[in-house]
Protein backbone atom coordinates (compact mmCIF):
# COMPACT_ATOMS: atom_id res chain seq x y z
CA UNK A 1 0.00 0.00 0.00
CA UNK A 2 0.96 3.40 -0.90
CA UNK A 3 2.43 5.32 2.21
CA UNK A 4 -0.59 7.75 2.56
CA UNK A 5 0.01 11.54 3.01
CA UNK A 6 -0.32 13.88 6.00
CA UNK A 7 -3.77 15.83 6.08
CA UNK A 8 -4.86 18.59 8.31
CA UNK A 9 -7.59 18.11 10.59
CA UNK A 10 -9.18 20.23 13.38
CA UNK A 11 -7.08 20.13 16.58
CA UNK A 12 -9.65 17.91 18.28
CA UNK A 13 -8.68 15.36 15.50
CA UNK A 14 -4.97 16.24 15.52
CA UNK A 15 -5.12 15.24 19.48
CA UNK A 16 -7.08 12.40 18.47
CA UNK A 17 -4.25 10.79 16.14
CA UNK A 18 -1.61 11.44 19.13
CA UNK A 19 -4.01 9.36 21.73
CA UNK A 20 -3.94 6.95 19.09
CA UNK A 21 0.04 7.21 18.63
CA UNK A 22 1.67 7.81 22.20
CA UNK A 23 -1.41 6.37 24.53
CA UNK A 24 -2.83 3.68 22.36
CA UNK A 25 0.03 2.43 20.90
CA UNK A 26 -1.69 1.92 17.32
CA UNK A 27 0.85 1.61 14.62
CA UNK A 28 1.90 4.37 12.32
CA UNK A 29 0.56 3.02 9.12
CA UNK A 30 -3.01 2.91 10.96
CA UNK A 31 -2.55 6.44 12.49
CA UNK A 32 -2.05 7.33 8.71
CA UNK A 33 -5.19 5.53 7.98
CA UNK A 34 -7.06 7.13 10.43
CA UNK A 35 -5.46 10.84 9.98
CA UNK A 36 -7.05 10.08 5.79
CA UNK A 37 -10.57 8.45 7.15
CA UNK A 38 -11.12 11.18 9.03
CA UNK A 39 -10.81 13.88 6.85
CA UNK A 40 -12.82 11.85 4.41
CA UNK A 41 -15.72 12.13 7.04
CA UNK A 42 -15.16 15.45 7.39
CA UNK A 43 -15.48 16.36 3.94
CA UNK A 44 -18.32 14.82 3.65
CA UNK A 45 -20.24 16.29 6.40
CA UNK A 46 -19.35 19.79 5.13
CA UNK A 47 -20.69 18.80 1.80
CA UNK A 48 -23.94 17.16 3.21
CA UNK A 49 -24.67 20.26 5.74
CA UNK A 50 -23.51 22.71 2.29
CA UNK A 51 -20.76 24.17 3.90
CA UNK A 52 -18.38 23.47 0.97
CA UNK A 53 -19.15 26.19 -0.96
CA UNK A 54 -18.74 24.54 -4.00
CA UNK A 55 -15.38 23.28 -3.88
CA UNK A 56 -14.40 19.67 -5.10
CA UNK A 57 -15.05 17.04 -2.79
CA UNK A 58 -11.27 15.93 -2.51
CA UNK A 59 -10.40 19.92 -2.03
CA UNK A 60 -12.52 20.67 0.75
CA UNK A 61 -10.45 22.15 3.73
CA UNK A 62 -11.70 20.45 6.91
CA UNK A 63 -8.84 22.07 9.48
CA UNK A 64 -11.88 24.53 10.68
CA UNK A 65 -14.01 21.69 11.05
CA UNK A 66 -16.13 23.13 14.36
CA UNK A 67 -16.81 21.05 18.07
CA UNK A 68 -20.60 22.27 17.14
CA UNK A 69 -20.09 20.57 13.58
CA UNK A 70 -18.85 17.66 15.41
CA UNK A 71 -21.52 17.65 18.06
CA UNK A 72 -24.21 17.80 15.41
CA UNK A 73 -23.36 14.35 14.01
CA UNK A 74 -25.77 11.62 14.73
CA UNK A 75 -25.82 7.77 13.61
CA UNK A 76 -28.01 8.62 10.28
CA UNK A 77 -25.17 10.92 9.19
CA UNK A 78 -22.50 8.03 10.27
CA UNK A 79 -24.40 5.41 7.43
CA UNK A 80 -25.20 7.95 5.00
CA UNK A 81 -21.17 8.06 4.73
CA UNK A 82 -20.93 4.29 4.49
CA UNK A 83 -22.88 4.89 1.81
CA UNK A 84 -21.36 7.38 -0.11
CA UNK A 85 -18.16 5.60 0.33
CA UNK A 86 -19.78 2.79 -1.32
CA UNK A 87 -21.92 4.54 -3.99
CA UNK A 88 -19.57 6.99 -5.19
CA UNK A 89 -15.96 6.26 -3.78
CA UNK A 90 -16.58 2.29 -4.52
CA UNK A 91 -15.25 1.60 -1.39
CA UNK A 92 -15.26 -2.38 -0.92
CA UNK A 93 -16.93 -3.92 2.27
CA UNK A 94 -13.39 -3.97 4.05
CA UNK A 95 -12.01 -0.43 3.41
CA UNK A 96 -15.30 0.73 4.84
CA UNK A 97 -15.29 -2.10 7.40
CA UNK A 98 -11.71 -0.02 8.71
CA UNK A 99 -13.96 3.42 8.53
CA UNK A 100 -16.37 1.95 10.92
CA UNK A 101 -13.57 1.00 13.16
CA UNK A 102 -11.74 4.14 12.86
CA UNK A 103 -14.89 6.41 13.37
CA UNK A 104 -15.58 4.21 16.53
CA UNK A 105 -12.58 4.81 17.90
CA UNK A 106 -12.67 8.48 17.36
CA UNK A 107 -16.42 9.37 18.58
CA UNK A 108 -15.80 6.97 22.06
CA UNK A 109 -12.36 9.23 22.41
CA UNK A 110 -14.22 12.61 21.69
CA UNK A 111 -17.38 11.49 24.48
CA UNK A 112 -15.10 9.51 27.01
CA UNK A 113 -11.58 10.52 26.73
CA UNK A 114 -11.08 14.13 25.45
CA UNK A 115 -15.31 14.82 26.75
CA UNK A 116 -16.15 17.25 23.83
CA UNK A 117 -19.11 15.66 22.40
CA UNK A 118 -22.06 14.36 25.24
CA UNK A 119 -23.30 11.38 23.07
CA UNK A 120 -21.20 9.16 21.06
CA UNK A 121 -22.94 8.35 17.99
CA UNK A 122 -21.02 5.97 16.79
CA UNK A 123 -21.56 3.47 19.66
CA UNK A 124 -24.41 1.38 17.98
CA UNK A 125 -22.96 2.26 14.40
CA UNK A 126 -22.60 -1.55 12.66
CA UNK A 127 -19.73 -2.82 10.00
CA UNK A 128 -20.27 -3.97 7.06
CA UNK A 129 -21.12 -7.89 6.45
CA UNK A 130 -17.96 -9.10 4.82
CA UNK A 131 -17.87 -11.87 3.32
CA UNK A 132 -15.49 -14.80 4.52
CA UNK A 133 -13.37 -16.43 1.22
CA UNK A 134 -12.32 -20.03 2.12
CA UNK A 135 -8.17 -20.45 1.45
CA UNK A 136 -7.00 -22.39 -1.11
CA UNK A 137 -5.10 -25.14 0.14
CA UNK A 138 -3.88 -28.78 -1.43
CA UNK A 139 -5.26 -31.91 -0.87
CA UNK A 140 -4.13 -34.75 0.99
CA UNK A 141 -3.17 -37.00 -2.29
CA UNK A 142 -1.99 -33.35 -4.11
CA UNK A 143 0.22 -32.78 -1.24
CA UNK A 144 1.94 -36.32 -1.32
CA UNK A 145 1.80 -36.17 -5.15
CA UNK A 146 4.03 -32.04 -4.50
CA UNK A 147 6.79 -34.18 -2.75
CA UNK A 148 7.31 -36.80 -4.86
CA UNK A 149 7.83 -34.56 -7.73
CA UNK A 150 11.37 -33.76 -5.70
CA UNK A 151 14.14 -35.81 -6.75
CA UNK A 152 17.39 -35.73 -9.07
CA UNK A 153 17.69 -31.63 -8.61
CA UNK A 154 20.88 -30.36 -7.59
CA UNK A 155 19.19 -29.10 -3.60
CA UNK A 156 17.27 -31.93 -3.72
CA UNK A 157 17.44 -32.67 0.25
CA UNK A 158 16.93 -28.81 0.87
CA UNK A 159 14.00 -28.81 -1.74
CA UNK A 160 12.25 -31.62 -0.03
CA UNK A 161 12.59 -30.62 3.63
CA UNK A 162 11.52 -26.92 2.84
CA UNK A 163 7.89 -28.21 1.02
CA UNK A 164 8.11 -30.93 4.31
CA UNK A 165 8.09 -28.13 6.74
CA UNK A 166 5.56 -25.86 4.93
CA UNK A 167 3.23 -29.01 4.72
CA UNK A 168 3.41 -30.08 8.04
CA UNK A 169 4.09 -27.07 10.18
CA UNK A 170 2.26 -24.19 8.90
CA UNK A 171 4.78 -21.58 9.08
CA UNK A 172 5.06 -18.25 7.07
CA UNK A 173 7.92 -17.85 4.26
CA UNK A 174 9.71 -15.26 6.71
CA UNK A 175 9.90 -17.82 9.28
CA UNK A 176 10.92 -20.39 7.16
CA UNK A 177 13.73 -18.31 5.75
CA UNK A 178 14.54 -17.15 8.96
CA UNK A 179 15.74 -20.63 10.66
CA UNK A 180 19.03 -21.14 11.78
CA UNK A 181 20.83 -24.50 12.59
CA UNK A 182 20.14 -23.77 16.49
CA UNK A 183 16.57 -23.42 16.62
CA UNK A 184 16.45 -26.92 16.17
CA UNK A 185 16.65 -28.94 19.55
CA UNK A 186 15.51 -32.57 19.18
CA UNK A 187 12.31 -32.58 18.33
CA UNK A 188 11.44 -28.94 18.46
CA UNK A 189 11.74 -25.99 16.24
CA UNK A 190 11.92 -21.98 17.18
CA UNK A 191 10.49 -19.63 14.77
CA UNK A 192 9.90 -15.77 14.80
CA UNK A 193 6.69 -15.11 13.79
CA UNK A 194 4.86 -11.70 13.34
CA UNK A 195 5.76 -8.67 15.17
CA UNK A 196 8.79 -10.70 16.31
CA UNK A 197 7.05 -13.19 18.57
CA UNK A 198 9.27 -16.61 19.25
CA UNK A 199 6.79 -19.78 19.40
CA UNK A 200 7.53 -23.16 19.47
CA UNK A 201 7.09 -25.30 16.70
CA UNK A 202 6.85 -29.44 17.64
CA UNK A 203 8.43 -31.57 14.57
CA UNK A 204 6.91 -34.72 13.38
CA UNK A 205 9.02 -37.90 11.81
CA UNK A 206 8.31 -36.80 8.55
CA UNK A 207 10.16 -33.25 9.44
CA UNK A 208 12.67 -34.88 11.63
CA UNK A 209 13.90 -37.14 8.75
CA UNK A 210 13.75 -34.32 5.87
CA UNK A 211 15.91 -32.34 8.27
CA UNK A 212 18.16 -35.13 9.32
CA UNK A 213 18.81 -35.88 5.29
CA UNK A 214 19.36 -31.93 4.61
CA UNK A 215 21.55 -31.28 7.32
CA UNK A 216 23.92 -34.46 6.41
CA UNK A 217 24.60 -32.53 2.84
CA UNK A 218 23.82 -28.57 4.02
CA UNK A 219 26.72 -25.99 3.41
CA UNK A 220 28.41 -25.38 6.54
CA UNK A 221 27.18 -21.55 5.86
CA UNK A 222 27.52 -18.81 9.12
CA UNK A 223 26.83 -15.02 8.92
CA UNK A 224 28.21 -12.61 11.34
CA UNK A 225 28.05 -13.26 14.66
CA UNK A 226 28.70 -16.98 14.39
CA UNK A 227 24.78 -17.56 12.79
CA UNK A 228 24.41 -20.85 10.69
CA UNK A 229 21.50 -19.94 8.62
CA UNK A 230 19.69 -23.13 8.43
CA UNK A 231 18.59 -23.01 4.40
CA UNK A 232 21.04 -21.90 2.56
CA UNK A 233 21.50 -20.70 -1.20
CA UNK A 234 23.64 -21.61 -4.23
CA UNK A 235 25.30 -18.54 -3.44
CA UNK A 236 26.26 -20.34 -0.28
CA UNK A 237 24.16 -16.98 1.73
CA UNK A 238 21.01 -17.62 3.81
CA UNK A 239 18.26 -18.11 1.16
CA UNK A 240 16.17 -15.59 0.12
CA UNK A 241 12.03 -15.45 -0.09
CA UNK A 242 12.28 -14.81 -3.58
CA UNK A 243 14.25 -18.23 -3.75
CA UNK A 244 11.81 -19.88 -1.76
CA UNK A 245 9.49 -18.95 -3.31
CA UNK A 246 10.70 -19.83 -7.28
CA UNK A 247 11.51 -23.04 -5.84
CA UNK A 248 7.61 -23.78 -4.95
CA UNK A 249 6.65 -22.79 -8.02
CA UNK A 250 8.85 -25.10 -9.64
CA UNK A 251 7.43 -27.92 -8.03
CA UNK A 252 3.86 -27.10 -8.03
CA UNK A 253 4.45 -26.87 -12.09
CA UNK A 254 6.19 -29.81 -12.11
CA UNK A 255 3.10 -31.48 -9.66
CA UNK A 256 0.94 -30.48 -12.50
CA UNK A 257 -0.76 -28.15 -10.56
CA UNK A 258 -1.60 -24.30 -11.37
CA UNK A 259 0.87 -21.70 -9.71
CA UNK A 260 -1.28 -18.95 -9.91
CA UNK A 261 -3.70 -20.68 -7.14
CA UNK A 262 -0.92 -22.11 -5.19
CA UNK A 263 2.08 -20.49 -3.54
CA UNK A 264 3.93 -20.23 -0.31
CA UNK A 265 1.74 -19.28 1.33
CA UNK A 266 -1.19 -21.57 0.27
CA UNK A 267 1.31 -24.38 1.49
CA UNK A 268 0.73 -22.94 4.76
CA UNK A 269 -3.07 -23.05 4.45
CA UNK A 270 -3.30 -26.67 3.44
CA UNK A 271 -0.63 -27.72 6.24
CA UNK A 272 -3.48 -26.01 8.92
CA UNK A 273 -6.32 -27.24 7.13
CA UNK A 274 -4.83 -31.10 6.94
CA UNK A 275 -3.90 -30.81 10.47
CA UNK A 276 -7.65 -30.11 11.48
CA UNK A 277 -8.86 -32.35 9.18
CA UNK A 278 -7.38 -35.19 9.67
CA UNK A 279 -4.87 -34.98 12.66
CA UNK A 280 -6.91 -34.26 15.05
CA UNK A 281 -5.67 -30.78 16.08
CA UNK A 282 -8.16 -28.55 18.24
CA UNK A 283 -8.74 -24.96 17.14
CA UNK A 284 -7.12 -23.53 20.08
CA UNK A 285 -3.95 -25.94 19.06
CA UNK A 286 -4.30 -24.86 15.69
CA UNK A 287 -3.84 -21.31 16.85
CA UNK A 288 -0.61 -21.46 18.48
CA UNK A 289 0.65 -23.65 16.00
CA UNK A 290 -0.12 -21.08 13.01
CA UNK A 291 0.98 -18.48 15.02
CA UNK A 292 -2.28 -16.06 15.40
CA UNK A 293 -3.18 -13.97 17.57
CA UNK A 294 -7.02 -14.35 17.86
CA UNK A 295 -8.97 -17.39 17.62
CA UNK A 296 -11.21 -15.81 14.76
CA UNK A 297 -8.28 -15.85 12.22
CA UNK A 298 -8.01 -19.50 13.17
CA UNK A 299 -11.49 -20.16 12.60
CA UNK A 300 -11.54 -20.03 9.06
CA UNK A 301 -10.24 -23.85 8.78
CA UNK A 302 -13.21 -25.29 10.58
CA UNK A 303 -15.00 -24.31 7.14
CA UNK A 304 -12.98 -25.86 4.97
CA UNK A 305 -14.75 -28.82 4.34
CA UNK A 306 -18.17 -27.50 3.95
CA UNK A 307 -17.93 -26.02 0.25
Amino acid sequence: MAEQKKYILPPFGEDFLLYLDTIAGKSPRTVKEYNYDLVMFFRFMKQRRGLAGGVEFDEIDVADFSIDQLRSVDLTDLYAFLNFLNSERGDKAAARSRKVSCLRSFFKYCASRARIIDDNPASELESPKMSKRLPKYLELEESRELLDTVGGEEFEERDYCILTLFLNCGMRLSELVGINVTDIRDDVLTVIGKGNKERTVYLNQACLSALSDYLAVREDVTEKGGVRPLFVSKRKKRISPKTVEYTVKKYIIKAGLDPKKYSTHKLRHTAATLMYTYGGVDIRALQEILGHESVATTQIYTHVNSR
